[in-house]
């Protein structure tokens, strides 16, 4: 048993590693705009229930969006989590459509308790993906004043890459019998590439050569790191055994990002920047309700707000717009003490929508994703433990009528449970 947990650490930093240089699992040119997807940080049981997860509170999963919940985690049992996600899209726009397919790993936590009322959580989360590749062929000229019409053709291309990683830590204390408090501290850090490239196609019209114009391209690097800290809070109560309600709160302050921003430009202009024009994180508050009946239904409802409106962004506010989230979610699980496999199978659902955070000049429609996934038990009978595998599909659409993104994401987790803390018997 010894030796297989510390094949799992072991494990668990190899796959950090690779986690750490590796974090685009999205190509969609919305990225391309602020600093990519931000990622909500729900684990496999929430994305499956919309992303529901400020009231979650359970001993069988790691709630890392709310760092409060830490405190339920069994006083014998160590957690640890891993997450994955495949996502295929579907872009259109006026000149017809195009797919992309991604996948990898998304996340890494860990937890287990420090006393009976107090728990811990540590991991490796995203905080942001960005990734594009996309190009535009137009006439740029056009001369009608010769005998002949001369035009050029140019093709601009936009490519994009990187991301922000984050390494946390989180701790929670149960107080009294209804309340539990935590606090998440968070080191991020990565680094954003945008590049545009203007070319002209290899032509000559009757009076314009395309050779007269050079290829013009431009770089732009983010790179910044921060630490900064989420605060939860989670009230609970029991009536008659048979009535479960939590209501959760979390809140971020807002912080200043450690950033540096470089430009290099190539072409009918060449030189190169580093300036550090000024990059805040926006204050972050949330409200959730979960309610479980009899340990067989449960529904919970999320609401949460980003002010990126009042966040600097090149060293100026109102360049983001505030992102708004509404999650509702539902589970079902037959029969929480059941021995049979089916009893302990857990069905999801969600839906959520969103506001987009990117402020291109015009109002953009709401962000919509449904969900649906199962929780399958996987029983451990040397130590008589359950851990489980998590699946869930989300279809989700982005964008206006001028660029639309329809995508497909499947996600998939393993909670492993194992009892670490449990005294041997001689």
């Amino acid at each position: 048993m010894y030796k297989n947990k510390h094949l799992l650490l072991v494990l668990s930093l190899l796959i950090f590693a690779q986690f750490a240089n590796s974090q685009n699992n999205t190509n969609s040119p919305y990225t391309r705009f602020g600093y990519g997807d931000i990622s909500d940080n729900n684990n496999g049981e929430q994305k499956a229930m919309g992303g529901v997860s400020i009231g979650s509170r359970s001993s069988s999963s790691i709630n890392t969006v709310n760092p409060a919940s830490y405190s339920s985690v069994d006083s014998m049992t160590f957690m640890f989590d891993i997450g994955s996600a495949a996502l295929l899209s579907r872009f259109k726009d006026g000149n017809g459509s195009t797919s992309k397919f991604n996948a990898n790993l998304e996340y890494i936590t860990m937890q287990f308790p420090l006393s009976k009322t107090m728990g811990f959580s540590a991991g490796v989360l995203p905080y942001s993906f960005s990734g594009y590749d996309f190009r535009k062929d137009s006439v740029i000229l056009n001369n009608t004043n010769t005998s002949a019409f001369d035009s050029i053709n140019t093709t601009r291309s936009f490519i994009g890459s990187g991301g922000f990683t984050q390494v946390y830590t989180g701790l929670s204390i149960k107080l009294l019998k209804h309340l539990s408090l935590g606090v998440n501290a968070y080191y991020m850090f990565g680094n954003i590439y945008n590049y545009r490239d203007l070319s002209f196609n290899s032509m000559t019209t009757n009076t314009i050569s395309s050779a007269n114009y050079p290829e013009s391209t431009q770089s732009n690097y983010i790179t910044a790191h921060n630490f900064r800290f989420r605060f939860g809070a989670q009230y609970f109560t029991s009536v008659a055994n048979k009535h479960d309600l939590t209501i959760g709160l979390i809140y971020e302050n807002k912080t200043a990002l450690s950033s540096k921003y470089t430009q290099m430009n190539t072409g009918v202009l060449s030189d190169t920047t580093t300036t550090n024009p000024g990059f805040q994180l926006p204050t972050i508050y949330g409200v959730g309700i979960n309610y479980c009946y009899n340990r067989k239904l449960t529904i919970g409802i999320d609401y949460s707000m980003q002010e990126w409106k009042n966040a600097q962004y090149f060293g100026k506010t109102d360049s983001l717009n505030n992102r708004s989230k509404l999650a509702i979610g539902i589970e079902y699980q037959p029969n929480y003490n059941g021995r049979k496999f089916s009893d302990r199978v857990r069905y999801r659902a969600g839906f959520n929508i969103t506001d987009p955070y990117y402020n291109l000049g015009t109002s953009q429609p709401k962000n919509y994703s449904l969900t649906c996934g199962l929780g399958l038990p996987l029983y451990n009978r040397a130590n008589n433990t359950i851990s489980m595998l998590n699946a869930s599909i989300e279809y989700g659409k982005i964008g206006s009528s001028v660029l639309s993104e329809e995508y497909f994401k499947f996600n998939f987790n393993i909670t492993f449970n194992e009892h670490w803390f449990m005294k041997r018997k001689l």
